[in-house]
């Protein structure tokens, strides 16, 4: 048998054409902003998943805010960050309209221990009243959509950059960094003027 004819059952199965397979994947319509899974009107997810001071320590910030009613709900990607430590967050610390809120809560996917070490280092003397939260696994974050995966900077799924404001137990504004780390949109000035 020569090389030549060999090939031929090959030629024809290559010229045959080939049935088009289409998986059936909804494609997201252009939008000029990220989806979000929370936006405006919606209730938090109620989870007992963050943590406060100690891994027992488990709060549900769903609950929180309905003891609350109004709050505000800051997501940074990593305690002690030189963006979170010394812009996003002093910025609420600093700001005269984070006094009308009854609950400030800074979430982050970091151990408890971390973000407690980084709230006394934020507000040593306790006197904003902030509360620095940890989301150990992400699932909190995952909830409301604001995960992203960044392992060369923080070696895992971390939270995007964002503040909620909460009034009345429902989410008055959604505000995300469009780059996820970024310290544009989600800052004090912007999101309370």
């Amino acid at each position: 048998m020569s090389f030549r004819t060999s090939l031929r059952p090959l030629t024809r199965l290559a010229a045959r054409p080939s049935p088009v397979v289409r998986a059936s994947i909804p494609r997201r319509a252009f939008h000029p902003s990220p989806a979000t899974f929370i936006k405006v009107g919606d209730v938090l997810p109620d989870m007992d998943v963050l943590q406060e001071g100690n891994p027992g320590n488990k709060v549900n910030l769903a609950h929180e805010v309905n003891v609350n009613g109004d709050a505000i709900i800051i997501g940074v990607p990593a305690a002690f960050s030189p963006s979170c430590s010394a812009t996003h967050v002093p910025g609420y610390i600093q700001h005269p309209k984070t006094k009308d809120f009854p609950l400030v809560a800074v979430v982050s996917v970091n151990d408890v221990f971390v973000m407690k070490a980084w709230g006394e280092q934020m507000d040593p003397a306790g006197q904003a009243g902030f509360r620095f939260l940890a989301d150990p696994a992400g699932e909190f974050t995952k909830a409301i959509d604001m995960d992203f995966e960044n392992k060369p900077i923080f070696g895992g799924d971390r939270s995007k950059r964002y503040t909620l404001v909460i009034k009345d137990g429902k989410v008055a504004s959604v505000n995300v960094e469009p780059d996820n780390t970024g310290v544009q949109v989600s800052v004090a000035e912007k999101v309370l003027g």
